[in-house]
């Protein structure tokens, strides 16, 4: 299956090496005759937006440079979609379920056809572009939460809280990039559309994250756990941080099922160890 790649970030990086026969476009996806020459150069069964700004160092970023957030959140993934509608192409686009903010509704976590409540500029543009694409045919919205990956990375949960003084304890919904690898493949194949959370079965919580990176990969990792609204409070953050529990029910209505997250942190931290150790070596 030929895949072509928007995105030369975390997650682009990471699905390009992961991917057979994955290719990589620099175009800038608010470039409607770019992205056009870039698909139809390459004719691919699939397109994977992994392109998008979450700002730099962290989201607050967002809250002052909102038109390059806007256009590259919500303009962009709207042109590559009409793009890949004119050519026929199957368009896989990475959300977030940052879009969601405390407990869901109702038991087991937020669906994917619940309404938002997102209050960040960041988490804005991730909904208004998810309600827009999701209406779209032959467009499938992967969202993902917190991505966990194998080897050190500044996008990487674990490398993200092992960096902090004070982590915020809290329970969240967290994505495994391995598998979510495998079940980006899965939906290309089904030719799925519409909405999907794309999350490790259970929750997690950081200081259980931060417990079993000091048992596996450094046992001299010292943090102070601090309640969620201190965040703010004590100047760390500029808005509130989503934290929520997602439900992956139309995922597994198909037949696509992660491992359980207490599993894949294990093995994640594992080779997250030999990764680091090869790096001091």
């Amino acid at each position: 299956m030929k895949t072509l790649v928007f995105g030369l970030g975390f997650l682009g990086e990471r699905l390009l090496r992961a991917i057979p026969d994955a290719m990589l476009s620099e175009a800038d996806i608010t470039d409607a005759g770019a992205v056009r020459a870039a698909i139809a150069a390459v004719e691919p069964d699939v397109v994977i937006n992994a392109a998008g700004k979450t700002g730099r160092p962290n989201v607050d970023w967002c809250e002052a440079n909102t038109e390059p957030t806007w256009r590259s959140n919500v303009l962009g993934p709207l042109v590559l979609s009409e793009a890949c509608a004119d050519l026929g192409t199957y368009l896989l686009h990475i959300g977030s379920g940052c879009v969601f903010y405390g407990a869901s509704p109702h038991p087991g976590g937020w669906r994917e056809d619940d309404s938002a409540n997102p209050i960040s500029y960041y988490s804005r543009t991730k909904y208004a572009a998810d309600i827009l694409l999701s209406a779209r045919p032959n467009v499938a919205v992967a969202r993902i939460r917190m991505p966990i990956d194998t080897a050190p990375h500044p996008r990487n949960l674990i490398t993200k809280l092992a960096a902090y003084a004070k982590v915020v304890d809290v329970e969240n919904s967290v994505t495994v990039v391995d598998d979510l690898v495998k079940a980006l493949a899965a939906l290309a194949e089904r030719r799925a559309t519409g909405v999907f959370h794309v999350t490790n079965p259970g929750t997690l919580r950081h200081r259980d994250l931060l417990a079993a990176y000091t048992r596996i990969v450094d046992p001299a990792h010292r943090t102070t756990l601090i309640a969620e609204d201190e965040l703010v409070t004590l100047g760390l953050a500029v808005k509130t941080r989503s934290n929520c529990v997602l439900a992956d029910t139309r995922l597994a209505a198909l037949g696509i099922h992660l491992r359980p997250i207490d599993e894949a942190l294990e093995d994640c931290l594992v080779q997250y160890a030999r990764h680091r150790a090869g790096e001091s070596a």
